[in-house]
Formats: structure tokens, sequence, C-alpha cells
């Protein structure tokens, strides 16, 4: 069916990376390679923070630094980096596979052939992920869409469709970024506005009878798609498809994907969308 989530099994055995992609081969391919690695104290980058109890709430990106990939292996998945608070997450986006990670194409595809002719073209952009359990990615939907591939570890998704828009309650956030390693909440400059949903489906415990009030629409109606994409699996993710996601690492302590964004169709679907954004 046209615009539905699918989990798509035991369609990448060719690949050499999911037997080859250990974190010996990793380091030993990518020692010189110099990467972009994304800290937080709490594992959500790009996700709406208050930052104290009196100030208002803003969309707030992670801090980025620019190291070996050993070394950003070994934050992500060395567990005696942790005690220092922050969580690392190799998140770039913006076709980081071949600007960052090229080395590795020769172990993948570099677009999913059915994919690129269904869809008419090849993929705007292809990122590569890897993280441990403690890093989220927030409730948000793509203008793509998404083929999401899991290379190690396992990946939890809850999967909203873009007609449950008014449960997720968009809000413009003013942008705003984690300062060096103390993480201290910065606003961008100049000032700008991010529309980003203001729900958290897994709030702490303190907050949880809070976050159900403040989020009725979301909490006490239907509930959302879950599934869980495992090494080899490959999820397509409609555009405009809500979705947040959690993971589980593997036996090293890390959680590898990489994902294919195709242009989207600017159709019906996408009229109907704005239409249904307009009656906010």
């Amino acid at each position: 069916m046209p615009n539905k989530p699918c989990i798509i099994t035991d369609g990448l055995p060719h690949w050499p990376a999911l037997t080859k992609w250990t974190n010996a081969y990793l380091t030993a391919l990518l020692q010189n390679q110099i990467v972009s690695l994304h800290f937080t104290p709490n594992g959500r980058a790009d996700s709406v923070v208050k930052p104290t109890i009196n100030s208002d709430s803003c969309f707030v990106s992670a801090h980025v630094e620019r190291i070996p990939f050993p070394a950003a292996l070994e934050y992500i998945a060395g567990s005696e980096h942790w005690e220092r608070g922050a969580v690392a997450y190799a998140q770039e986006q913006n076709g980081c596979f071949m600007s960052e990670y090229s080395l590795l194409a020769q172990d993948v595809e570099t677009d999913i052939p059915w994919a690129t002719e269904a869809l008419g073209s090849k993929p705007e952009a292809v990122n590569l992920w890897i993280g441990n359990e403690r890093a989220t990615t927030s409730f948000h939907k793509d203008h793509y869409e998404n083929l999401y591939v899991v290379v190690s570890g396992e990946k939890h998704f809850l999967l909203l469709p873009p007609t449950d828009l008014h449960r997720m309650y968009i809000k413009e956030y003013p942008a705003a970024h984690y300062e060096n390693g103390e993480f201290k909440i910065e606003l961008d400059t100049p000032l700008r506005y991010v529309p980003w949903s203001s729900v958290d489906p897994y709030p702490p415990s303190s907050q949880a009878e809070q976050e159900r009030m403040l989020f009725p629409r979301y909490f006490n109606g239907p509930k959302p798609f879950e599934c869980t994409v495992r090494a080899g699996e490959m999820l397509y993710l409609p555009s405009l498809w809500f979705h947040h996601v959690k993971q589980t690492p593997d036996s090293e302590g890390r959680t590898i994907a990489i994902n294919y964004w195709y242009d989207m169709q600017f159709d019906i679907k996408y009229a109907y969308y704005n239409f249904l954004q307009s009656l906010g």
C-alpha cells in the first residue's frame, strides 16, 4: 500500500558491511579520517529543552566536534568515557556517508536500486549513524522518502502518520545549541525559530502526569505504531511520517545504521498535509 511504512527483511544479505563492520575493522579503515561527533548531556540532540524551571523551552542542537574516527568510536562504544556525562552520537546527516565515511562505500550500496527505479531518482543524501543506547531521536518528520538500514544492533521506532499532526503539538521554538563541553545552552544568532513536536513519548516518571495533562491528544489517543528494525533489515519510512527513535547496541557497544533520503513528491499528499497544518 502507498505511503505506509514496512520492514523489508532478507534484502541485504550481499552487503559485506553486515559481517565486516567490527570495531577493529572500522578503526583500521578509518584511522586517519576526521568525522563530526555530536555531544549532548542527555542523549537528546535536536530536541525541545527547558534550560531552567523559570526559562522558556527552546530547540537545542548538539555540540559538534571534529575528531579522528578511532576517538569518536571510543566515545560512543567505550563506557569508560561515560562518567563525563556526555553522550556521543555520530549523526551528522547532510550526506555524511559520502563526505566523511566514503571509504566504507565498498561494503554497502550507495543507493537502493529498486527504490531508485521506483522513485525515479538517486538518493538526495546518504547518512551514517553510530550511537549507543543513551542516544535518542525526538519526534519529527522529514520531507524525504526514507530507507533506513540497520547494520548492527537494533533501532526502535514509534511511528505516526501525517494525519496525526494535531497530536504532535507542533510549536515554533527558538533555536539554540550546546556550547562547548560544558553544555551551556546558547541561542543561535541571528535568532531563528524551528517548528518541532512538543511531545516526549517517554517522559521521566516524575513528569509523566504533567506531560499527560499538557498533551492529552497524544497520550489519550491511539497508540503509535511500534517496530524494531534489526541488523540486516530495512525500514521504508514514507515522507512526512512522524517518528521517534531509540536504539539497542550490539555486543561491541554500538548501533550502526545507514539511511537513504530520496526526494518526496510534492503531490496531493503534501497538499493535504499543508491543509491539516493550516487548521492548526
